[in-house]
């Protein structure tokens, strides 16, 4: 059995129910009515096909049949195509399991915050309200020429157009509005273009900034006219069941014959999802969003708009388009108001994709002058050096370690995943923090602070603390072996597993532990990010770098002075290391709202 998005797996005897499973691994599916069938609180469903990864081909077939329980619950509420309760489905077989953001006891914090400070307002698309002349015998020109003659008369612009489906009702819409229309005009194609038009005086534009990660896609609901950011949302990437990496994912692609367009349907139908959240928070009329700027790296890209992957499996990483992609958002099934159009940024080469030129965008590495190093840091890490003169980029498959995935303990940020951790060098016990209390375990309070969350797990940054402290306080060597315990007191923290020890972290309702699997496991992400550093400092002939800028997330929320004792980054002083936060959005947003942007962006 694995479970996604936790990435948690076990073996397990046919017959075991699934959600009896997914709590013997620490998976907290949601049950409120006992397992009894009733609240529906614990569905999960299955992702079929070969993953190559964990050596299972997952099958629908492999549950149980549906019982008289489930028939029941889907009778009486209601059931979705493909959903399970897991309470009553039994395992029959292999399974990779997916476990939705609405039926996990504490959904995911998306940490990819943003804001549109000192960003230029320029969008590409604007609004043009003009009255028009009803019609007269001495004046031949159609309706739709009229219309366009008086956006130019009026907005100083040339040679403007207008959508052909707008034309089909243009003389029934002008007519009902009294001849007062606001026409939603683009003005980043080789013509000022008309592509929505709406009755009488309308002052409202929304655009959508969305950054497709392989782990958590991350998107931004911004009003055009004023640049303002009216609502962010966030979810864990679906694709995650199909694979938690990229090369997974392209491996699902080439061994299932519909395995495309599954992870199609499931990352379009996860922007589709956003879209309608961040609607129904701002009360937006869908209609009046018509712009869309989507980055990606180049795998997450060509699958959200159709594109095979497969060129990207093996040497020489091939890519369908680098150029930037624009396409009407009906083209590849998003949300987006009718005349609705997507803009994706340039990919830059191989694995280098339009999340790095976003974080370019964003950061401008190439205007200091000195040498810059911008890492985002993610399942896969874009890595950016400025040397002076020349800008780099390359791409490092750090995997999802880094962000609490294939740890024993480990998950993603949420309520109750430990986040900040400290040992005593003396008894060796750890004190730590939970997102969602701004206390230490040791401190009063502190339990009833995480009453309802309890502690759950160790998160990205909590991961990097650990590995530090446990150095510092000797437990870890330098080549990371984690020693047995030296007495009776450090027997109790210093735990046999198997061959090895473990670090008890935690004995609580979830037990936690830091095992040496796990150091296995970031000492594999962090020489992936390092090397792709040292490459690029040898490429541009350098040995060091004085200022580092840690993207992303995870970036942002890693302490400097552990990020280095662990060498993820080169030595330099901990105060030129500094996280700037999700760059790669706000690359997004800037494209979102200054049209001139992406052309800029295309040309560097």
């Amino acid at each position: 059995m694995v479970f996604q998005p936790s990435g948690k797996r076990g073996r397990f005897a046919p017959g075991t129910p699934v959600l009896e499973a997914a709590r013997s691994l620490g998976v907290y599916i949601e049950s409120v009515c006992g397992g009894r069938g009733i609240c529906g609180k614990c569905q999960i469903s299955v992702a079929e096909g070969e993953f190559a990864k964990f050596g299972v081909v997952s099958d629908e077939n492999n549950l149980s049949p549906i019982g008289a329980i489930e028939k029941r619950y889907a009778d009486k509420r209601h059931l979705a195509t493909g959903r399970r309760l897991s309470c009553t489905a039994t395992i029959a077989g292999d399974l990779v399991v997916e476990v939705p953001d609405a039926f996990r006891v504490a959904g995911q914090t998306i940490r990819k915050d943003a804001d549109t400070v000192g960003m230029v307002r320029a969008p590409a698309i604007r609004l043009c309200y003009v009255e028009l002349d009803e019609p007269e015998m001495d004046n031949p020109l159609g309706d739709a020429d009229r219309l366009c003659a008086a956006i130019e008369r009026d907005f100083a612009l040339k040679d403007v157009g207008l959508e052909f489906d707008l034309l089909q009702n243009l003389q029934a819409r002008l007519r009902a509005a009294d001849w007062k229309i606001t026409a939603a005009v683009r003005t980043d194609g080789p013509h000022p273009l008309v592509v929505a038009l709406f009755a009488g005086f309308g002052e409202e534009l929304t655009g959508l900034a969305v950054d497709i990660g392989s782990t958590t896609i991350a998107a931004h609901l911004v009003d055009l006219t004023d640049g303002q950011i009216l609502a962010s949302s966030g979810m864990a990437n679906p694709q995650i069941r199909f694979g938690e990496d990229l090369m997974s994912r392209v491996s699902y692609v080439m061994m299932n014959e519909a395995g495309l367009d599954r992870l199609i349907t499931a990352v379009r139908g996860a922007v589709n999802d956003l879209i309608g959240d961040l609607l129904a928070k701002t009360g937006r009329d869908q209609a009046t969003l018509l712009d869309a700027v989507v980055v990606a790296n180049p795998v997450m890209h060509h699958i959200f708009f159709g594109l095979d992957p497969t060129g990207l499996g093996q040497a020489p990483f091939a890519l369908a388009q680098s150029a930037p992609v624009n396409c009407a958002a009906s083209e590849v099934d998003i949300n987006l108001g009718v005349g609705g159009r997507i803009h994706a940024l340039p990919l830059v080469a191989g694995h280098v994709g339009a999340d790095a030129a976003a974080v370019i965008l964003a950061q401008k590495p190439q205007s200091s002058p000195l040498p810059a190093l911008v890492v985002d840091v993610g399942t896969n890490a874009e890595i950016i050096l400025w040397d002076g003169k020349t800008l780099y980029a390359a791409s490092s498959p750090t995997g999802p370690a880094l962000e609490g995935a294939e740890i024993s303990s480990g998950q993603r940020a949420a309520p109750g995943a430990i986040e900040r951790i400290r040992i005593d060098r003396k008894t060796l016990e750890a004190r730590f923090r939970v997102i969602g209390s701004e206390k230490w375990s040791t401190e009063a309070g502190f339990e009833t602070e995480t009453a309802k969350t309890g502690v759950t797990g160790i998160c990205g940054s909590g991961i990097i603390e650990v590995i530090g402290e446990m150095v510092l306080a000797g437990i870890l060597s330098a080549d990371g072996i984690i020693r047995g315990p030296a007495n009776d007191a450090e027997a109790q923290l210093l735990v046999a597993h198997g061959r090895t020890w473990s670090y008890l972290v935690h004995a609580g309702t979830q037990r936690l532990e830091i095992t040496q699997t796990d150091v296995r496991a970031v000492q594999l992400a962090k020489a992936a990010l390092y090397a792709g550093v040292k490459l690029l400092l040898d490429e541009a002939g350098l040995t060091e770098v004085a200022d580092i800028r840690l993207a992303g997330a995870f970036g942002t929320y890693i302490d400097p002075a552990y990020a280095m004792l662990l060498g993820l980054v080169p030595d330099c002083k901990v105060a030129q290391v500094k996280g700037v936060g999700n760059a790669a959005g706000q690359g997004a947003l800037i494209a979102l709202l200054n049209g001139a942007a992406r052309g800029e962006i295309a040309d560097l």
